[in-house]
C-alpha cells in the first residue's frame, strides 16, 4: 500500500518536473527567440547561475552513469530517464528514476 502511494508521489512529481521547468524554457524562448544559443549564454550570465548549470550538470552525469548501471544490470527501460533528465532536467528524470525503479523492483528489496 505504502509503495502504491510513494510510486504515485514519485509519478507526479517526474510530471511536475517535466511540466514546471518546460513552461519557463517555453517563455523564455516564447520572448527571447527559439534559439539555442543565446539560452546557453544565459545560463551563465553571473556566478550564481554558472554555480547552478554545474550543479545540475553534475547531478545529471551522476543520475545517468546510475541508470546505465541499472539498465544493463536489471532492465533497459531505466534508460528512458537519460533523454528526460537531459532533455527535460533532473527535476523529471530524478523522480523518474524512482517511478521506474519501485515499479520493477520487489517490495522488499533496496533499490
Amino acid at each position: 500500500m505504502m509503495r502504491n502511494v510513494l510510486r504515485l508521489i514519485f509519478l507526479a512529481l517526474a510530471i511536475w518536473g517535466a511540466i514546471h521547468p518546460m513552461y519557463y524554457f517555453v517563455s523564455w524562448f516564447q520572448s527571447e527567440g527559439w534559439a539555442l544559443g543565446p539560452m546557453i549564454d544565459a545560463w551563465y550570465v553571473n556566478d550564481a547561475t554558472s554555480g547552478l548549470v554545474w550543479d545540475l550538470t553534475i547531478a545529471a552525469i551522476a543520475l545517468s552513469v546510475w541508470v546505465i548501471y541499472r539498465a544493463f544490470a536489471d532492465s533497459l527501460v531505466y534508460l528512458v530517464v537519460i533523454p528526460a533528465t537531459f532533455c527535460i532536467g533532473v527535476s523529471c528524470g530524478l523522480p523518474l528514476y524512482f517511478f521506474i525503479a519501485l515499479s520493477r523492483s520487489p517490495a522488499h528489496a533496496s533499490t
